[in-house]
């Protein structure tokens, strides 16, 4: 026999008093509410336990680590182009970053300057606040990027350490970002400004000084391609090269002797590829660094040589 649903109906109905009557007394405890937004939220606190005195330890010392990066990178590539120890596997310093770091030549060069942008800081100890506890190492404030110190690189080094002082002062005793400090760099490249009174064609003599960027440049030739604000770009028989005004000195000669340079310039950039072995790119490099406008009998037969060995292109 089939039960009567009246028992059902009724549970239902039940159940839908039930939540009618909940719906009711929400909308009543709402209402009576003048503004919801007014409402007091109780947020528990969690207590933050304090850092050992080995975790701060360690803390700075990873800190430091990270500050550090760009310089420990520009000192290790330093050594390893200096050393030659690519040589190896490959035939230049160029071609090892290439595919060992996928870095441009650029970039390398970029990194070796400025690890020597931040070893002139450290050693003059540049304490440019007296609270330690503003600085990046607890006496100094030093910078913890390549781009921060990228547009310092072709400045001497007194320089250097006044551009800094000076943007850190800006930055309020913090780090400074790159912005600040090229600002800064030319504040000082205005005040201290001389004229460029170089000239297209002219031969000029390259001061290494203390530029990394100029390794190996120092005593080197070349012939001006371009007259800059504050540089010129010198034409030279392994490419063209951009030189800070500092880093230049003209040999004053006359209009054709300029011409004989540039002779024997063509010469050697003929014959100059950046895969030929050491011991060749150093002869032609020798030739590019005498003060005269000839070449001596013998140095034209290892020219000639060469030119004939290696071919020109």
């Amino acid at each position: 026999m089939t039960q009567p649903p009246s028992r059902r109906n009724k549970a239902i109905s039940a159940a839908s008093t039930d939540s009618t009557s909940a719906a009711s007394s929400v909308n009543e405890d709402i209402s009576q509410q003048e503004d919801p937004g007014s409402a007091t939220i109780t947020v528990t606190a969690v207590e933050v336990p304090e850092l050992t005195e080995e975790e701060q330890r360690d803390r700075l010392h990873l800190e430091r680590r990270v500050e550090r990066a760009f310089f420990e990178a520009g000192k290790a590539l330093t050594e390893l182009r200096d050393r030659r120890l690519y040589r190896s596997t490959h035939k230049t310093f160029e071609e090892y970053c290439r595919d060992r770091f996928a870095h441009s030549r650029q970039q390398s060069n970029y990194l070796i300057a400025a690890a020597g942008v931040y070893e002139n800081l450290t050693t003059i100890g540049c304490q440019n606040v007296e609270n330690e506890n503003l600085t990046t190492n607890g006496s100094q404030i030093l910078p913890t990027s390549e781009r921060q110190v990228r547009s310092m690189t072709k400045l001497e080094p007194q320089e250097q350490q006044e551009v800094w002082r000076q943007a850190v002062e800006q930055a309020g005793g913090k780090v400074p970002p790159a912005r600040i400090v090229k600002d800064v760099v030319q504040r000082i490249m205005e005040r201290t400004k001389v004229p460029n009174t170089y000239q297209i064609g002219e031969v000029c003599q390259i001061l290494a000084k203390d530029n990394a960027e100029l390794r190996g440049k120092g005593g080197c030739w070349g012939i001006v391609s371009a007259v800059n604000e504050f540089s010129c770009t010198l034409e030279m028989w392994d490419g063209e090269y951009t030189i800070g005004l500092q880093h230049l000195k003209s040999f004053n000669y006359l209009p054709a002797e300029c011409e004989q340079m540039r002779v024997i310039c063509d010469r050697i950039s003929r014959v100059y590829l950046d895969s030929l072995g050491e011991t060749v790119k150093s002869l032609l490099q020798s030739l590019g660094k005498v003060n005269r406008t000839y070449l001596t009998v013998v140095e034209e037969k290892l020219l000639s040589v060469l030119s004939s060995e290696y071919g020109e292109r």
